[in-house]
Protein backbone atom coordinates (compact mmCIF):
# COMPACT_ATOMS: atom_id res chain seq x y z
CA UNK A 1 0.00 0.00 0.00
CA UNK A 2 1.44 2.95 -0.71
CA UNK A 3 1.26 6.40 1.59
CA UNK A 4 0.26 9.45 0.52
CA UNK A 5 0.54 13.10 1.29
CA UNK A 6 -1.15 16.33 -0.28
CA UNK A 7 1.10 19.05 -0.81
CA UNK A 8 -0.77 22.67 0.05
CA UNK A 9 -0.38 26.43 0.39
CA UNK A 10 2.13 29.20 -1.52
CA UNK A 11 5.58 28.63 -3.29
CA UNK A 12 7.17 27.65 -0.36
CA UNK A 13 5.44 24.43 -0.46
CA UNK A 14 5.93 24.23 -4.23
CA UNK A 15 9.27 25.45 -3.37
CA UNK A 16 11.66 27.41 -4.94
CA UNK A 17 14.64 26.41 -4.10
CA UNK A 18 17.66 25.89 -7.27
CA UNK A 19 17.68 22.51 -7.77
CA UNK A 20 21.48 23.06 -8.69
CA UNK A 21 22.52 23.46 -4.79
CA UNK A 22 21.37 20.40 -3.32
CA UNK A 23 22.45 16.80 -4.32
CA UNK A 24 19.48 15.15 -6.40
CA UNK A 25 17.16 13.10 -4.40
CA UNK A 26 16.12 10.01 -6.47
CA UNK A 27 14.70 7.11 -4.94
CA UNK A 28 11.83 4.64 -6.65
CA UNK A 29 9.82 4.35 -3.45
CA UNK A 30 9.15 8.19 -3.47
CA UNK A 31 6.12 8.38 -6.22
CA UNK A 32 4.65 11.98 -7.45
CA UNK A 33 0.73 12.03 -8.80
CA UNK A 34 1.14 13.31 -12.31
CA UNK A 35 -1.95 12.80 -14.56
CA UNK A 36 -3.86 10.24 -12.30
CA UNK A 37 -0.71 8.45 -12.25
CA UNK A 38 2.11 7.59 -9.51
CA UNK A 39 5.44 8.56 -11.47
CA UNK A 40 8.72 8.30 -9.80
CA UNK A 41 9.68 11.38 -7.71
CA UNK A 42 12.16 14.12 -10.11
CA UNK A 43 12.11 17.19 -8.71
CA UNK A 44 10.82 19.77 -9.25
CA UNK A 45 7.87 18.30 -7.70
CA UNK A 46 4.96 20.85 -7.62
CA UNK A 47 5.13 22.35 -10.73
CA UNK A 48 2.75 25.59 -10.80
CA UNK A 49 5.81 27.92 -12.38
CA UNK A 50 8.31 27.07 -14.95
CA UNK A 51 10.96 28.61 -12.02
CA UNK A 52 9.73 25.77 -9.71
CA UNK A 53 12.38 23.85 -7.57
CA UNK A 54 13.47 22.97 -4.73
CA UNK A 55 10.58 22.39 -1.69
CA UNK A 56 9.80 20.52 1.73
CA UNK A 57 8.54 17.35 0.61
CA UNK A 58 11.39 15.73 -1.58
CA UNK A 59 13.43 15.36 2.17
CA UNK A 60 9.67 14.64 4.02
CA UNK A 61 9.56 11.67 1.68
CA UNK A 62 13.61 11.02 2.23
CA UNK A 63 12.98 10.65 5.99
CA UNK A 64 9.66 8.99 5.70
CA UNK A 65 11.48 6.11 4.03
CA UNK A 66 14.24 5.96 6.05
CA UNK A 67 11.97 5.54 8.63
CA UNK A 68 9.85 3.11 6.74
CA UNK A 69 11.70 0.00 5.17
CA UNK A 70 10.31 -1.46 1.95
CA UNK A 71 7.31 0.64 1.80
CA UNK A 72 6.20 3.80 -0.57
CA UNK A 73 4.97 7.18 -0.75
CA UNK A 74 3.32 9.39 -2.58
CA UNK A 75 3.23 13.24 -3.14
CA UNK A 76 -0.05 14.78 -4.35
CA UNK A 77 1.58 18.55 -5.59
CA UNK A 78 -0.99 21.26 -5.19
CA UNK A 79 0.43 24.10 -4.04
CA UNK A 80 0.42 27.29 -5.93
CA UNK A 81 2.79 30.14 -5.57
CA UNK A 82 1.40 33.71 -4.61
CA UNK A 83 -1.89 32.16 -3.10
CA UNK A 84 -3.47 33.86 0.35
CA UNK A 85 -6.20 31.98 2.01
CA UNK A 86 -8.66 33.38 0.44
CA UNK A 87 -7.68 31.57 -2.73
CA UNK A 88 -7.88 29.00 -0.97
CA UNK A 89 -11.20 29.49 0.08
CA UNK A 90 -13.53 26.11 0.27
CA UNK A 91 -15.55 27.02 -2.88
CA UNK A 92 -12.55 28.16 -4.87
CA UNK A 93 -10.74 26.31 -7.80
CA UNK A 94 -7.39 26.02 -5.37
CA UNK A 95 -9.18 24.10 -2.74
CA UNK A 96 -11.80 22.21 -5.41
CA UNK A 97 -8.80 20.85 -7.53
CA UNK A 98 -6.70 20.00 -4.03
CA UNK A 99 -9.86 17.71 -2.61
CA UNK A 100 -10.26 15.99 -7.10
CA UNK A 101 -6.12 15.22 -6.70
CA UNK A 102 -6.49 13.70 -3.44
CA UNK A 103 -9.45 11.85 -3.97
CA UNK A 104 -7.97 10.43 -6.96
CA UNK A 105 -4.94 9.49 -4.77
CA UNK A 106 -6.99 7.44 -2.29
CA UNK A 107 -8.34 5.18 -5.02
CA UNK A 108 -4.37 3.98 -5.25
CA UNK A 109 -3.35 5.24 -1.43
CA UNK A 110 -3.49 5.62 2.25
CA UNK A 111 -3.97 9.40 2.47
CA UNK A 112 -1.68 10.31 5.73
CA UNK A 113 -1.76 13.91 6.00
CA UNK A 114 -1.78 17.57 4.44
CA UNK A 115 1.86 19.33 4.12
CA UNK A 116 0.94 23.02 4.60
CA UNK A 117 2.88 26.15 4.16
CA UNK A 118 1.61 29.23 3.29
CA UNK A 119 1.41 32.90 5.27
CA UNK A 120 3.47 35.11 3.18
CA UNK A 121 0.69 36.72 1.62
CA UNK A 122 -1.03 37.48 4.72
CA UNK A 123 1.78 39.44 6.30
CA UNK A 124 0.45 42.94 5.79
CA UNK A 125 -3.26 45.29 6.47
CA UNK A 126 -4.72 43.37 9.19
CA UNK A 127 -4.32 40.14 7.47
CA UNK A 128 -2.93 37.70 10.26
CA UNK A 129 -5.26 38.40 12.68
CA UNK A 130 -7.99 36.78 10.45
CA UNK A 131 -5.71 33.43 9.65
CA UNK A 132 -7.10 30.94 12.21
CA UNK A 133 -10.84 31.54 11.50
CA UNK A 134 -10.19 31.23 7.84
CA UNK A 135 -7.83 28.31 7.77
CA UNK A 136 -10.37 26.41 10.00
CA UNK A 137 -13.00 26.43 7.79
CA UNK A 138 -9.99 25.42 5.31
CA UNK A 139 -8.66 22.24 7.73
CA UNK A 140 -12.47 21.73 8.24
CA UNK A 141 -13.38 21.64 4.53
CA UNK A 142 -10.16 19.40 3.70
CA UNK A 143 -11.61 16.77 6.67
CA UNK A 144 -14.62 16.92 5.29
CA UNK A 145 -14.56 16.28 1.58
CA UNK A 146 -12.20 13.77 1.93
CA UNK A 147 -13.77 11.83 4.98
CA UNK A 148 -10.79 11.45 6.78
CA UNK A 149 -12.14 13.33 10.12
CA UNK A 150 -8.71 12.38 11.94
CA UNK A 151 -6.26 13.47 9.22
CA UNK A 152 -2.66 15.27 10.58
CA UNK A 153 -2.16 18.68 9.20
CA UNK A 154 1.97 19.83 9.49
CA UNK A 155 1.94 23.30 9.10
CA UNK A 156 5.31 24.75 8.48
CA UNK A 157 5.98 28.41 10.16
CA UNK A 158 7.43 31.09 7.71
CA UNK A 159 10.93 32.94 7.61
CA UNK A 160 11.88 35.41 10.19
CA UNK A 161 14.18 37.05 7.44
CA UNK A 162 10.74 38.09 5.42
CA UNK A 163 11.30 42.17 7.05
CA UNK A 164 15.34 42.20 6.10
CA UNK A 165 14.82 41.31 2.52
CA UNK A 166 14.86 44.15 -0.67
CA UNK A 167 10.71 43.94 -0.54
CA UNK A 168 10.79 43.65 3.27
CA UNK A 169 8.11 46.25 3.35
CA UNK A 170 5.56 44.13 2.12
CA UNK A 171 5.86 41.32 5.45
CA UNK A 172 5.37 43.80 8.85
CA UNK A 173 3.29 41.19 9.86
CA UNK A 174 5.78 37.71 9.76
CA UNK A 175 5.81 38.27 13.08
CA UNK A 176 1.94 37.70 13.75
CA UNK A 177 1.33 35.54 11.11
CA UNK A 178 3.99 32.54 12.95
CA UNK A 179 1.84 33.46 16.35
CA UNK A 180 -1.17 32.38 14.41
CA UNK A 181 0.03 29.77 12.67
CA UNK A 182 1.54 27.99 16.05
CA UNK A 183 -1.76 29.01 18.29
CA UNK A 184 -3.74 27.23 15.16
CA UNK A 185 -1.57 23.66 15.66
CA UNK A 186 -1.67 24.37 19.27
CA UNK A 187 -5.19 24.86 19.53
CA UNK A 188 -6.59 21.96 16.63
CA UNK A 189 -6.25 18.86 16.97
CA UNK A 190 -3.79 16.44 14.99
CA UNK A 191 -2.16 19.89 14.14
CA UNK A 192 1.67 19.95 14.52
CA UNK A 193 3.99 23.41 13.91
CA UNK A 194 7.56 23.01 12.22
CA UNK A 195 9.33 26.51 12.72
CA UNK A 196 11.32 28.33 9.95
CA UNK A 197 14.13 29.04 12.76
CA UNK A 198 17.39 29.77 11.02
CA UNK A 199 16.64 28.85 7.69
CA UNK A 200 17.83 31.24 4.89
CA UNK A 201 16.40 32.81 1.59
CA UNK A 202 17.31 33.02 -2.06
CA UNK A 203 18.38 36.32 -3.17
CA UNK A 204 14.87 37.26 -3.16
CA UNK A 205 14.39 37.22 0.54
CA UNK A 206 11.28 35.67 0.16
CA UNK A 207 11.74 31.65 -0.98
CA UNK A 208 13.91 29.37 1.29
CA UNK A 209 17.29 28.48 -0.54
CA UNK A 210 17.33 24.76 -1.33
CA UNK A 211 19.91 23.84 1.63
CA UNK A 212 17.18 24.92 4.04
CA UNK A 213 14.14 23.56 2.25
CA UNK A 214 15.44 19.97 2.69
CA UNK A 215 16.19 20.56 6.42
CA UNK A 216 12.75 22.13 6.52
CA UNK A 217 11.33 18.85 5.26
CA UNK A 218 13.28 16.83 8.40
CA UNK A 219 11.55 19.13 10.31
CA UNK A 220 8.03 18.77 9.01
CA UNK A 221 9.12 14.90 9.16
CA UNK A 222 9.59 14.96 12.90
CA UNK A 223 6.57 17.42 13.75
CA UNK A 224 4.49 14.40 11.81
CA UNK A 225 5.96 10.97 13.14
CA UNK A 226 6.50 12.61 16.96
CA UNK A 227 2.80 14.23 16.56
CA UNK A 228 4.41 17.29 18.45
CA UNK A 229 5.51 20.68 17.25
CA UNK A 230 9.48 21.67 16.48
CA UNK A 231 10.06 24.26 17.48
CA UNK A 232 13.86 24.58 17.44
CA UNK A 233 16.10 23.47 14.96
CA UNK A 234 16.86 19.59 14.97
CA UNK A 235 20.34 18.40 16.12
CA UNK A 236 22.02 16.18 13.22
CA UNK A 237 19.65 18.09 10.66
CA UNK A 238 21.61 19.59 8.26
CA UNK A 239 22.40 15.77 7.02
CA UNK A 240 19.19 16.35 5.50
CA UNK A 241 21.11 17.78 2.56
CA UNK A 242 23.22 15.01 1.88
CA UNK A 243 20.61 12.09 2.40
CA UNK A 244 20.97 9.01 0.10
CA UNK A 245 23.83 10.75 -1.25
CA UNK A 246 25.78 7.79 -0.70
CA UNK A 247 22.95 4.76 -1.02
CA UNK A 248 24.00 2.99 -4.32
CA UNK A 249 21.14 3.73 -7.09
CA UNK A 250 19.03 0.99 -8.56
CA UNK A 251 18.40 0.20 -12.17
CA UNK A 252 15.16 1.63 -12.01
CA UNK A 253 16.44 4.89 -10.53
CA UNK A 254 19.12 5.22 -12.81
CA UNK A 255 17.25 4.53 -15.65
CA UNK A 256 14.79 7.35 -14.42
CA UNK A 257 17.33 9.62 -14.25
CA UNK A 258 18.92 8.52 -17.63
CA UNK A 259 15.46 9.15 -19.03
CA UNK A 260 15.54 12.86 -17.65
CA UNK A 261 19.36 14.01 -19.03
CA UNK A 262 18.26 12.86 -22.54
CA UNK A 263 14.93 14.14 -22.92
CA UNK A 264 15.84 17.51 -21.56
CA UNK A 265 19.23 17.36 -24.07
CA UNK A 266 21.66 16.88 -21.25
CA UNK A 267 23.34 13.92 -23.04
CA UNK A 268 23.71 12.64 -26.33
CA UNK A 269 21.66 9.28 -27.99
CA UNK A 270 25.25 7.43 -28.13
CA UNK A 271 26.02 8.57 -24.04
CA UNK A 272 22.42 7.80 -23.41
CA UNK A 273 22.42 4.24 -25.14
CA UNK A 274 26.07 3.51 -23.96
CA UNK A 275 24.73 4.10 -19.55
CA UNK A 276 21.37 2.09 -20.68
CA UNK A 277 23.67 -0.92 -21.53
CA UNK A 278 26.29 -0.37 -18.97
CA UNK A 279 22.84 -0.59 -16.56
CA UNK A 280 21.72 -3.99 -17.72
Amino acid sequence: MLHSFLLAGQSNMAGRGFLKEVPMICNERIKVQRNGKWQIMMEPINYDRPFAGVGPSASFAAAWCRKNKDQEIGLIPCAEGGSSLDDWSVDGPLFEHAILQAKLAKTSSKLEGILWHQGENECSSGLSKRYHEKFSKIVEAFRRELNEPELPIIIGGIGSYLSSGFLGQYFPEHSEVNEALLEFAEKEKNCYFATASGLTPNPDGIHLNAVSQRIFGFRYFEAYVKRNHVLEPLEGEENAVTIFSERPLTKTEKSAILDKQFAGGEISIEEYQLQLELNQ
